[in-house]
């Protein structure tokens, strides 16, 4: 469905952020992107979804298709017409909307009013705790619930790929759970195709069929999600995990080299 051919992205007309990236996600699956910060996911993230622009970025070689048909040099409202929605890192709600106003505003593309309430209560059977919110403003819900109504507001749209940042970014162990369980039940019963990245490598490949791997700017490693989560330098350097199944130290884990055959 959604494929990356080769793309570089280059900052300021100087600062090459991206450097060759080629991957696809298959209609339907759960594709998680991995890696450690700076290594150019969000970037990655932004090219697809087209805001490069904002932030003097711009993609300088390759392309991103969704279906067959070229994105890359698109403009943003017209890629999300076509069916990609993104959740951006930092939940970024509406602060001074109420929350089922951000719903709303998640739907500024579409038409049919009809449809539209319909969907607002599909975004509630989801997350409940955002129905007895639907007239709070966002900016006093916590950060579990603005993450919740940021993925809510993403399913607006009705995209066919979601691309998810960093969504259990700030929040408590049992929040994160919660979130990646909607994640997988909107894949499995409403067919949404995922892009996730995410620095919680464990809990990422425990929900998605497939995985890359990207560290400065290239995809370094990628596998089914299963072969990754056994894979000893995935255990090692992103799970603090070594081949003896002890957990390394934060000492250890920080002067860490990756193996060279991942150079």
């Amino acid at each position: 469905m959604l494929t990356l051919n080769n793309v570089e992205v280059v900052y300021d007309r100087s600062i090459l952020v991206l450097r060759g990236v080629s991957f696809e996600v298959p209609q339907g699956q759960i594709v998680a992107l991995l890696g450690s910060n700076g290594a150019g996911k969000s970037t990655t993230l932004k090219t697809i979804s087209g805001i490069l622009r904002p932030e003097r970025g711009e993609v300088t070689a390759g392309n991103v298709a969704l279906d067959g048909t070229r994105i890359d040099h698109r403009e943003p409202g017209d890629i999300v017409k076509r069916g990609i929605a993104q959740v951006m890192e930092g939940r970024r709600t509406f602060g001074l909307l109420t929350t089922e106003e951000n719903l709303i505003a998640g739907a500024h593309t579409r038409r049919n009013r009809a449809k539209i309430a319909q969907d607002i209560e599909l975004v509630y059977a989801y997350f409940p705790c955002l129905a007895e919110r639907r007239g709070i403003k966002a900016g006093y819900l916590s950060g579990g619930e603005q993450q919740m109504l940021a993925i809510g507001r993403g399913l607006m749209s009705r995209p066919k790929v979601m691309l998810l940042d960093e969504p259990s970014l700030g929040l408590a162990p049992m929040l994160v759970e919660e979130i990646f369980e909607i994640v997988e039940r909107l894949n499995k019963d409403e067919g949404v195709t995922v892009l996730l990245v995410e620095q919680n490598a464990a809990m990422a490949l425990s929900i998605a069929h497939y995985g890359y791997i990207m560290e400065n700017g290239r995809i370094v490693l990628d596998g089914a999600a299963e072969s990754l989560r056994d894979n000893a330098d995935i255990k090692e350097f992103y799970l603090g995990l070594s081949e003896g199944g002890g957990r390394k130290s934060f000492r250890d884990v920080k002067h860490y080299r990756r193996r060279k055959r991942w150079l």
